[in-house]
């Protein structure tokens, strides 16, 4: 984790003391509140670090369902087991490793929990569905339950998805609609980028999630790639023809982008899955290439990805930030920046 949180975060956690403290019965002088009325699910695929996903399951506005992985004949659920070490191993070995989506009852049971809990709707994000057939479970799931469900594909992974949901999760607790948390989550997820270095194709092309990279095959003894996220599927970027350089030229491609974005809007990343110091060292260097930006947040990927990419992967995400006020949660912007109510509000 960054030892400085984003605005946006610091700002949630603020407004939720103040939600809490305004229901709580006998509380003289509290804050009134709207309350929030909109949950948020997703999938651990989102990589949302567990400290921080803590702070916001245990009243029931956010839940993150499992994602299996299979390592051998052993079935390990993402966020339930500690299957890290064991996933390191049989990557390391070259033992078999697949994963799957969950099953639509696991979400039908994560909508029916927010019901239960007094919430009126919920917006429910996904691992992308050109990756995943998990967004396709979530809406059987929300074909089956009464309480409104918005299901989004985030057509991304990793932490670009979790600060779509992180992003939802503000707007929500903006005392927002539905259709405006699902249109605010939407913009910001359009925002993020996923760039990432993996010192071997093979994974990918066991699990088929290789796309159109699958050409370099062949050619790879000798090339090391960066590749990216975007339209949902793995594409490649460019080759490299050492590990040094690839990680040298992720860092030129992810300051070229921070540095095309508004000036101080936009937040880092680091994904890593067995190389927790190289990805230190690369977060280090990209604070001081990007200098505007909060501290990266470095965390091991998740093991439904990893088990993708494999070993010694070193994955960047660039996104902006959700502080209220810095971006409109309804479509007409120009409507929005005359009219408060439209706008996320700021704490002085």
């Amino acid at each position: 984790m960054t030892d400085r949180e984003p605005p946006a975060w610091l700002w949630l956690k603020e407004r939720l003391a103040r939600l809490r403290q305004s229901t709580t019965p006998g509380r003289a002088g509290a804050e009134p509140a709207r309350v929030v009325r909109i949950a948020v699910v997703t999938d651990s695929a989102a990589a949302l670090p567990a400290e921080w996903v803590k702070a916001f399951v245990a009243d029931g506005r956010l839940a993150v369902v499992p994602m299996p992985v299979m390592v051998g004949e052993e079935i390990y659920g993402e966020g339930e087991d500690d299957i890290t070490q064991t996933l390191a191993l049989a990557l390391a070995a070259g033992s078999s490793v697949k994963t799957s989506r969950p099953s639509p009852g696991q979400f039908e049971q994560a909508y029916l929990a927010a019901r239960d809990r007094g919430f009126e709707a919920v917006v429910s994000i996904h691992i992308s569905a050109g990756l995943s057939g998990t967004a396709d479970a979530a809406r059987l799931a929300a074909q089956r339950v009464s309480i409104p469900v918005e299901v989004i594909d985030s057509r991304t992974v990793g932490m670009a998805q979790g600060m779509g949901v992180q992003s939802a999760l503000v707007a929500a607790a903006d005392g927002r609609s539905a259709a405006e948390v699902r249109h605010f989550a939407e913009e910001r997820l359009g925002r993020t980028k996923v760039y990432f270095y993996v010192p071997s194709l093979e994974q990918l092309r066991r699990g088929g999630r290789i796309g159109t990279a699958a050409s370099w095959l062949g050619t790879m003894l000798s090339i090391k790639p960066i590749l990216a996220v975007a339209d949902g599927k793995i594409v490649p970027l460019e080759k490299v023809r050492s590990a040094a350089k690839a990680v040298a030229r992720l860092e030129e491609i992810v300051a070229a982008d921070v540095n095309s974005r508004p000036p101080g809007q936009s937040r880092l990343a680091v994904h890593h899955f067995g190389n927790l110091a190289e990805a230190e060292r690369l977060a280090a260097r990209l604070g001081e290439g990007c200098p505007d930006c909060p501290p990266a947040q470095i965390s091991t990927l998740p093991a439904v990805l990893a088990a993708h990419a494999g070993l010694g992967v070193l994955a960047v995400v660039v996104g902006e930030s959700s502080t209220p006020g810095a971006a409109t949660l309804l479509g007409d912007s120009a409507k929005a920046a005359t009219d408060p109510a439209n706008t996320m509000r700021s704490k002085p």
